[in-house]
């Protein structure tokens, strides 16, 4: 009887000691806390950008410009491969134009938020020189006043800049629309062109 019993309290505490260590190895070997860590955002935008197309508020391309045809090797028809010449130097022409505009719309932006942070802090300036200035029984006054000035300074620039900045996106973005449909057309105008040399190599 007692060596019953103590074989069935060995064996729960055997299960005990197994349910802790499955529930311990479950907690220390789930999924980690640098999951984040181990995999590159693309431009913490949360989707990769288009090959050549520009992230919007920025000045840098992702990807070779002019992708879509450019990739075609010769098709050994030579109307076939003309058209795909063509193409492809349609679509490069296309994208240099829109990279021009993108290249315009951001150095635009960068100039007025430039001016505007300059404005700001002349009017801060000119405002901490007055509380410089002032006599010492009216030091706050002059002080608080300065202040309210520093922060009005400091909203205006940063409406200004949010305007420039928006104005730029909008111009960014109808670019990069316009470079990938230069793209789509480039590609298009290859795959009709290499199908049709494919038909008359099957005469």
């Amino acid at each position: 009887m007692n060596k019953l019993l103590a074989t069935l309290i060995a064996g729960l505490f055997a299960t005990s000691v197994y349910a802790q260590t499955q529930a311990h190895s479950t907690s220390s070997t789930g999924a980690p806390a640098s999951t984040a860590t181990t995999q590159a955002p693309a431009a913490n935008t949360g989707m990769t950008p288009a090959a050549g197309t520009t992230v919007v508020g920025t000045d840098q391309t992702s990807g070779a410009s002019g992708t879509a045809g450019t990739a075609a090797a010769s098709t050994g028809d030579a109307k076939a491969d003309k058209e795909i010449a063509k193409a492809n130097e349609k679509e490069s022409k296309e994208i240099a134009k829109q990279d021009e505009k993108i290249s315009k719309a951001t150095n635009k932006a960068t100039e007025k938020k430039a001016k505007a942070q300059h404005k700001a802090n002349k009017k801060i300036a000119d405002a901490n020189d007055k509380v410089t200035k002032a006599d010492p029984e009216d030091k706050a006054k002059a002080s608080a006043k300065a202040e309210k000035k520093i922060a009005e300074a400091n909203a205006d620039a940063h409406e200004t800049m949010i305007k420039a900045d928006e104005k730029a996106q909008k111009k960014i973005v109808d670019a990069n629309a316009d470079k990938a449909k230069a793209q789509n057309k480039a590609a298009e105008k290859t795959a009709k062109a290499v199908a049709e040399a494919h038909k008359d190599a099957a005469k």
